[in-house]
């Protein structure tokens, strides 16, 4: 046994667990709830000791909600719709099992499955296939497109004044062919921008001065952006320039999506957020993310038919939209070793995009990883 003080007790192990555990006495009655668990559901313990399960978590499907009450079987479900009393919709993985010799107790863990998700490591191969195209092709198409565009200037110094529209038109859509073009190979480059210490709220006041000043065009007038800043956050490990975009990606959706409200609201919070650990990494050493960014707005939200694929490129609510904004922004977190997810609070009218990322001081840390 390696020196290094007394061995931890369960209580100290059971609040060390960066998942949701909760302590079910018989009639589903909760009689413990580790740190995890109070951030998970959005409340202290002490406020819920003693409720029941049900009146803090229901659950979609009625065969789950049996299933959890049969206190001698265990249980483990994936991707389980729910709703979280004052913190809305989720889908979550859940096991339960009984507590050994404690008739009618239960020990339950709760996942959020959509951030376990997008906490994971994936190879990308699907987005690859799909995204290799621009990469092997703009040269070729970017190339004519030069030379569309600048025959259509040429005919618009001959034509008449009422054909100059159409002229006009050939030029504008070459401009967003080629915009197209661009964000589709950003989506596709393999290599990342480099990562160094960044000041989290620089970042958020050089975004909000872009779309402060898109605001003065009228574009999002009347948008009002709050910001919820935790000054004692240390430098983050990021890029700063993707940082930005990122924001000004997140920051624009939200002014759009809640601009036709009676009092449209976007708020930026930054806080701590234990738990939170990048696993998947060469040297087995995980890499925690304990920085949070959230971008929050108060428009209707996405429809929840969509809600799971928002962040695949091509996936748009808009009219207008390619669909690239948002993959666009999970790779630019994705490459500064961080991870986005997205929720929608019903109950309280919001949409949040989370962002979390790693402190400064892990860059040793995922310098190692990347050179094993």
């Amino acid at each position: 046994m390696p020196d290094g003080g007394p061995d931890p007790d369960a209580n100290r192990q059971l609040a060390s667990l960066t998942m949701a555990v909760l302590l079910l006495a018989p009639g589903q009655r909760l009689a413990g709830a580790n740190p995890a668990a109070e951030q998970f559901l959005g409340q202290s313990y002490r406020r819920i000791a003693g409720r029941q399960l049900a009146d803090l978590i229901a659950f979609d499907e009625r065969r789950l909600i049996e299933r959890i009450a049969d206190i001698d079987a265990p249980l483990t479900a994936r991707d389980a719709g729910a709703t979280i009393a004052g913190m809305g919709r989720r889908r979550l993985d859940v096991t339960v099992a009984p507590v050994a010799e404690s008739a009618g107790w239960q020990m339950l863990t709760l996942q959020d499955a959509s951030a376990a998700e997008a906490l994971g490591e994936d190879t990308g191969r699907a987005d690859d296939t799909v995204l290799r195209a621009p990469e092997i092709l703009a040269h070729e198409i970017k190339n004519p497109l030069a030379g569309i565009r600048g025959a259509a200037q040429l005919l618009a110094r001959k034509v008449s004044e009422k054909d100059q529209a159409l002229t006009s038109l050939i030029a504008d859509e070459v401009d967003r062919i080629a915009k197209l073009i661009d964000e589709m190979q950003t989506l596709s480059r393999r290599t990342a921008a480099p990562v160094a210490p960044c000041n989290l709220h620089e970042a958020v006041r050089r975004a909000r001065a872009v779309i402060d000043a898109a605001g003065a065009d009228g574009k999002y007038g009347g948008v009002r952006i709050e910001e919820e800043f935790d000054p004692s956050l240390p430098p983050v490990l990021g890029s700063a320039d993707a940082l930005v975009q990122v924001l000004i990606n997140l920051l624009s959706n939200a002014a759009e999506a809640c601009r036709k409200m009676p009092a449209p609201r976007i708020v930026v919070r930054t806080r701590f957020s234990s738990g939170l650990q990048l696993n998947a990494v060469s040297d087995g050493k995980p890499v925690r993310l304990p920085v949070e960014l959230r971008v929050s707005d108060n428009g209707p939200g996405v429809d929840p038919a969509m809600r799971d694929h928002i962040f695949e490129p091509f996936v748009t609510t808009k009219k207008t939209g390619q669909g690239l904004g948002l993959a666009l922004v999970r790779k630019l977190v994705r490459d500064m070793n961080g991870r986005i997810t997205h929720e929608r609070d019903d109950s309280g009218g919001w949409t949040h995009f989370r962002i979390h990322l790693p402190l400064a001081q892990e860059e040793r840390k995922i310098r190692r990883s990347k050179a094993a």
